[in-house]
């Protein structure tokens, strides 16, 4: 089912990199923004989580950033290391919730991404984002929901290519509204 403006958003319960199982219904009361990326060692991932790190502060007290990758716990928790990111990272390796939302896989925009945006790549790949070690999908497309104190979906966008976001300006409009 893929998730449209005003649906609400089921608990999400799955491993996260801190060592315990985290459930979405922590969130209730929150805004949050929910993304489903790629794999834990994905350079255009990596680049955002970074991107998003960088801005965390301007994002408010009422708002909780979450992760969802098609990874096992262990690899992502490997990955995320480098971040020392104040989001929660949650591992999805049987691709359950992938699945249930929807979420696109397709090579030819996964292509696409290394023409479209190509500075974005290489920027990735100059911040050494880059690994020879990939566990999980290669062709996922990233989603973004942003989801409202209630859980339900304000906005959504389904990626047209690995690089394809809700802009951070937008989400820290969001967080404020």
């Amino acid at each position: 089912m893929k998730i449209k403006k005003l649906d609400h958003i089921q608990n999400i319960v799955l491993p996260s990199i801190n060592g315990e199982n985290f459930d979405t219904s922590r969130l209730k009361g929150k805004k949050y923004l929910l993304t489903f990326y790629r794999f834990a060692s994905c350079p255009m991932c990596s680049l955002r989580i970074n991107e998003m790190i960088n801005r965390y502060d301007e994002l408010g007290d009422n708002f909780a950033v979450v992760g969802i990758f098609h990874s096992e716990i262990s690899n992502l928790k490997r990955f995320m290391k480098r971040h020392d990111s104040p989001f929660v990272m949650l591992a999805d390796k049987d691709f359950k919730y992938f699945s249930k939302y929807d979420i696109q896989r397709s090579f030819v925009r996964f292509i696409s991404t290394f023409i479209l945006r190509a500075p974005r790549f290489l920027r990735a790949t100059f911040k050494l984002y880059i690994s020879p070690t990939i566990k999980g999908h290669m062709d996922i497309m990233p989603v973004d929901i942003l989801v409202d104190e209630k859980g339900k979906v304000q906005d959504v966008k389904y990626g047209k290519d690995i690089g394809d976001h809700i802009s951070i300006e937008e989400i820290i409009k969001f967080s404020h509204s």
